[in-house]
């Protein structure tokens, strides 16, 4: 499986996304070739190796001409586009149709977002941090660049967004921009202090629209690295962005979970077992409860919640809609798993699933489902022990 990560820690936009591409593999000219198709007159993209604090970066740039507009005259006075503007440079494009797809769900996504922040509706906004010529560029360049490349899974690291006031169309904003703020969704980002504006609209638009998941750097085989360099000298930190390009490492067994923990010491114990029905039916991989002596010298419980990352802030809310914890810690860890089936087995009483796990082929354990016993030990009226037991055998007998 390929996969691609982008490593955010100096923020990311457009042309830095492009940069780092290139620098990974995409041929230039091809690129410049298929935005050669969007009918603009004069304009010039160029990939020119820079330096950036020691690394060697590559500078993707956008030299302006004159645009053609909907009906190939000139650019609006304004210097920015409406939607339907771009719609109609995309379909003139050289881009593949699921491309232009893509193209024109990333720029209705950006119009609906700034008709949101201004109140008006998508067609009538003007797009003005990313409705300008390079703007453009870079968000149907990084389609071409990232349908070239054909990656399977797209992992982004958190984003830095930087710090600051940014100057905007309609005056100085606190970093995150509000179009940045709007795009970016439950997508994670971090401020590191910096006084300066490292994550753009154009940068979130594309990152959160085609990333798979977030996270840390996966368990993978790297082949590639890009790095796409952006237009700032930050103190003691290069200011690019950087992509490897790898496959996912298959036969590494290690997945990624959140853990969630909070101990609870003032809450009706019955709702104790509600919350664990709740807590799997949306999406938890373990809940357990641990009794702790608490502050004070009070008893409570300890509440530990196993799941999938992307499924934390689900878990989280629920936990603070359910109980009367005040607060709940979390942290990411890997977690290794055997390969695991359910293989039916036939019993006096009825077919009973055996839960089998392998490590690289190899049995290492197999145990009958306890649901699919006790239901069978319920209806026939027998012990529950001999239900297992003829189980056990059926499935010993079978592997002999």
């Amino acid at each position: 499986m390929k996969v691609l990560y982008f490593d955010c820690f100096a923020g990311a936009a457009g042309d830095m996304i492009l940069g780092a591409l290139v620098d990974a593999g995409v041929p230039i000219e091809a690129l410049q070739q298929a935005l050669g198709s969007l009918a603009v007159e004069g304009c010039e993209v160029t990939a020119d190796r820079v330096v950036k604090h020691g690394i060697r970066a590559t500078n993707f740039r956008v030299h302006d001409g004159v645009a053609a507009g909907s009906a190939g005259g000139a650019a609006p006075a304004h210097g920015h586009f409406h939607l339907s503007e771009i719609r109609a440079a995309i379909e003139r494009s050289a881009l593949s149709v699921p491309g232009k797809v893509r193209a024109n769900r990333l720029f209705t996504r950006l119009a609906e977002a700034e008709a949101a922040i201004h109140g008006s509706t998508p067609e009538q906004v003007h797009l003005h941090e990313v409705g300008a010529l390079d703007s453009i560029i870079d968000i149907v360049g990084a389609v071409f660049a990232l349908e070239y490349l054909a990656p399977d899974r797209i992992v982004v690291s958190p984003m830095n967004a930087g710090g600051g006031m940014v100057r905007t169309a309609h005056g100085l904003f606190p970093v995150p921009a509000p179009a940045t703020l709007r795009l970016l969704g439950d997508a994670p980002v971090y401020a590191s202090g910096l006084p300066f504006e490292l994550l753009t609209p154009t940068g979130a638009l594309v990152l959160t629209d085609y990333a798979t998941s977030f996270g840390p750097l996966p368990t993978m085989r790297v082949h590639g690295i890009g790095y796409g360099a952006g237009d700032r000298d930050l103190p003691d930190t290069p200011n690019v962005l950087r992509v490897l390009v790898g496959e996912m490492d298959e036969a590494a067994p290690a997945m990624r979970v959140a853990v969630l923990a909070c101990e609870i010491d003032d809450m009706n114990p019955q709702i104790f077992g509600a919350l664990m029905d709740r807590l799997y039916a949306r999406g938890a991989l373990e809940v357990f409860y641990q009794p702790v002596q608490m502050k004070k010298n009070r008893p409570g419980t300890l509440m530990t919640i196993v799941c999938r990352p992307d499924d934390r802030r689900a878990l989280t809310d629920l936990v603070f809609a359910e109980t009367t914890t005040i607060g709940v810690r979390h942290q990411e860890m890997a977690r290794e798993c055997l390969d695991r089936e359910l293989v039916p087995v036939p019993t006096p009483w009825g077919e009973v699933r055996i839960k089998v796990a392998r490590q690289a082929g190899r049995v290492l354990n197999a145990q009958p489902e306890f649901d699919d016993v006790a239901r069978l030990a319920a209806a026939h009226d027998v012990p529950i022990k001999d239900v297992h037991a003829q189980a056990q055998k059926a499935w010993l007998d079978r592997r002999d």
